[in-house]
């Protein structure tokens, strides 16, 4: 099978784009997209994939998944009108949030949505209530330590109260269908996806001897995508992961539910240099983009973003900083530069999740605005871009 690709601009796009719009600008291929979930769904070819759309819920990214048959991960009622709007059936979502609000409940009642998680004796409380006969899934707690964000912090029920808690949502009218496990974002091997199976296996093991049917598993996200200095080998990994299922869980239905994967290959940034100053002995370097617009994955997903200005040249250490009067908006500290000036652009590769969809309009300074490569290539008679290969 192919490996992993991702969309980056060339020098030619950058400058050519640069002339036709304003930075900051954020270039998104759907093209790319469509190649990611069809790389995931080659690879995981008995999974149902449901983008978790709060890594990018740019409306043109939820279309084309939807035209693809991906179905999505909710977290809120706002996710949930969004995609009840775009005429997405709300058989399609899982609202996989295990603290769920009032007005959540009530965009389920409206969108038909039935299916959920819970990972605490309060939820199931409140799904029973708000939405009898729903399908639930226990969020299962993974611990995983070397995941790039580890969202098992906040949620998920211990191994030990997995069959308490199933056996409490069967005797609330719940349609307690199986478990629900996250091992972490930017999860670059097999083993912890292998370990929480071999653990859930135990568990289904356990409620089959009691006479429970669990007859659904969904593996959560956390597939990874390319970043500086981390290697991985993805059709290896996900390969691992399918026979296990195959081996371990034949007769289960599986979900998935990638947000990272799916988005993050897909948009590149084009951002100028505003600014230049000599502080403390280091140049720094301010940007009209920063840490409250595209770059608050800085802050928000811990991400360290590869800056490319193609420029040759001695490099140095700098600051870089974004546009705002706070001077919390200070995006990298002593990374590696060529010398820049004033109007020279830096483009910034595999930036679609957890970027724009944090960005904020603080201190008055704009998002920066969206457009569609295949649609701006063609309108601008760009003929080239890079197609990297992982």
């Amino acid at each position: 099978m192919k490996r992993q690709g991702f969309f980056q601009l060339s020098q030619e796009a950058v400058m050519k784009l640069a002339e036709n719009f304003e930075t900051p600008l954020l270039v998104l291929s759907l093209d790319q997209i469509e190649k990611n979930y069809c790389f995931l769904k080659a690879h995981l070819p008995n999974v149902r994939l449901h983008y978790a759309m709060k890594a990018n819920p740019d409306l043109r990214i939820l279309e084309r998944l939807s035209e693809l048959g991906s179905s999505f991960d909710v977290a809120s009622d706002g996710e949930i009108r969004t995609l009840a709007e775009l005429g997405i059936d709300g058989q399609r979502m899982i609202y996989a949030n295990p603290i769920k609000t009032a007005g959540g409940f009530r965009a389920c009642a409206d969108a038909g949505v039935s299916r959920m998680t819970f990972d605490s004796v309060s939820e199931i409380e409140k799904i029973a209530k708000c939405c009898p006969g729903a399908t639930v899934l226990l969020r299962l707690r993974i611990d995983n330590t070397k995941a790039h964000v580890d969202l098992n912090k906040k949620f998920g029920a211990p191994r030990e109260q997995a069959l308490p808690l199933i056996k409490l949502a069967l005797a609330s009218g719940l349609n307690a269908a199986g478990i629900a496990f996250h091992v972490g974002s930017q999860t670059t091997s097999a083993e912890p996806y292998l370990e929480a199976l071999e653990i859930v296996r135990s568990i289904y093991a356990e409620a089959k001897e009691q006479g429970i049917d669990l007859h659904v598993l969904d593996i959560g996200g956390g597939m990874p995508v390319p970043e500086p200095k981390v290697r991985f080998n993805l059709p290896a990994m996900l390969g691992q992961i399918s026979a296990r299922l195959e081996e371990d869980f034949p007769n289960i239905e599986i979900w998935a539910e990638p947000g990272r994967f799916m988005c993050g290959t897909a948009m590149n940034l084009i951002t100028s240099v505003i600014g230049v100053n000599e502080r403390n002995g280091q140049t720094w370097y301010f940007l009209d983009d920063g840490i409250y617009g595209t770059f608050s994955g800085v802050i928000f997903d811990q991400w360290d973003y590869k800056l490319i200005s193609f420029k040759e040249g001695t490099k140095h250490k700098a600051t870089f900083a974004g546009p705002s009067c706070d001077s919390l908006d200070i995006m990298f500290r002593g990374k590696m530069t060529t010398t820049l000036e004033v109007g020279d652009l830096i483009l910034v590769p595999l930036c679609g999740a957890y970027t724009s969809a944090s960005a904020t309009t603080f201190n008055g300074f704009h998002k920066a605005q969206i457009v569609i490569w295949e649609e701006v290539s063609v309108a601008l008679g760009i003929t080239k871009c890079l197609a990297k290969a992982v």
